[in-house]
């Protein structure tokens, strides 16, 4: 597309205080990227929001970031992009973006080469926008953070591995990837959803509700190499008792040091972490994608219109996978 036949300005979801949850469907000038920092524009086919991210923007200023439009994960169409760039005008493309900047929740956005990832054509595009921020945790968490080694590693064959949230957006990931690398799996989740984590590839499911996971843990059998939790609260506070010695017990909410109980295994190792946006994990991941391996699970997909019964959706915490906002209305594969 011509940037002559471009709008002047674009739909976009705009969380206008920080210190509230409320957002608008509002018009905003059409981004203009800046090539010399590997920036593109890109048409939004679909966007996906992130639970609890509209709480975010009260803890603190972010630095650089002008004003705060949601949704950072991202699938659509290059419109202009540096000369040097492998993403040229016309390519299929997805992402994460940087938090530091404004979101995708708009019909144009600003993506980096180095968050861009080539869009598996297998995939619809509200499909594609459900996988960059989720998978990308999921890989970090496994091969970057819990020490036992790469995607090809042979120290993952038999390792248990314990996912709270396992039918969430980043749970339904991390049960699929560890599953794939030989890792014995063992996740929790809500009634309705142990027939569909137990397909994503888990050995063992555990319903929270008729499940006491802290009564669980206490069974020698039961141990777990690593915990990868996905709530926080009393989920992360119960699987301290589910480690063995030496074990690593990471989550994605907040610091586990916080809910330590007095007693736990010897030798265990405690991580928060944040992902990093990354376009080399996402070609990654996209390679398992493409050679059906691994897939994204889609909860609903919304117009951009409907974005408050969106959110509701997504923080009910009963989302099966990803919420996903459709820009174009069309749920076509590419």
């Amino acid at each position: 597309m011509s940037t002559n036949a471009l709008p002047k300005t674009v739909r976009a979801l705009l969380q206008a205080i920080p210190t509230s949850t409320a957002i608008t469907l509002v018009q905003r000038p059409m981004p203009i990227p800046n090539f010399d920092k590997g920036e593109h524009l890109v048409r939004v086919h679909a966007a996906a929001p992130c639970a609890g991210e509209l709480l975010w923007p009260r803890f603190g200023d972010i630095p650089g970031k002008e004003e705060i439009i949601t949704c950072d994960d991202v699938s659509g169409v290059v419109v202009s992009a540096p000369e040097s760039s492998a993403f040229q005008v016309g390519s299929k493309v997805y992402a994460r973006t940087n938090y530091n900047r404004p979101g995708c929740a708009r019909d144009y956005a600003i993506v980096t080469t180095t968050e861009l990832a080539p869009c598996p054509p297998n995939l619809s595009w509200a499909e594609a926008a459900a996988v960059p921020l989720s998978a990308e945790t999921a890989w970090q968490a496994l091969f970057e953070h819990a020490g036992v080694g790469g995607f090809n590693s042979p120290a993952w064959k038999g390792k248990r591995v314990l996912v709270t949230a396992a039918s969430g957006g980043v749970g339904t990931w991390i049960v699929q990837i560890a599953n794939l690398i030989g890792a014995e799996v063992i996740g929790t989740c809500g009634p309705d959803n142990v027939d569909h984590v137990r397909a994503l590839g888990a050995k063992e499911v555990l319903d929270y509700r008729a499940v006491d996971l802290a009564k669980w843990g206490q069974d020698a059998a039961n141990k777990v190499d690593l915990v990868i939790d996905c709530i926080g609260g009393k989920s992360l506070e119960d699987a301290w008792s589910c480690l063995r010695d030496n074990a690593v017990i990471m989550s994605i909410c907040e610091p586990p040091k916080g809910k330590r109980p007095a007693v736990v295994a010897s030798g265990v190792k405690d991580l928060f972490w944040i992902m990093e946006p990354s376009g080399a994990n996402l070609t990654e991941i996209t390679k398992l994608i493409e050679a059906g391996k691994c897939r994204p699970v889609v909860d609903s997909v919304w117009p951009l219109e409907q974005f408050r019964s969106a959110y509701q959706r997504l923080d009910s915490g009963h989302a099966r996978g990803k919420v996903v906002f459709d820009l174009l209305m069309n749920t076509g594969k590419l």
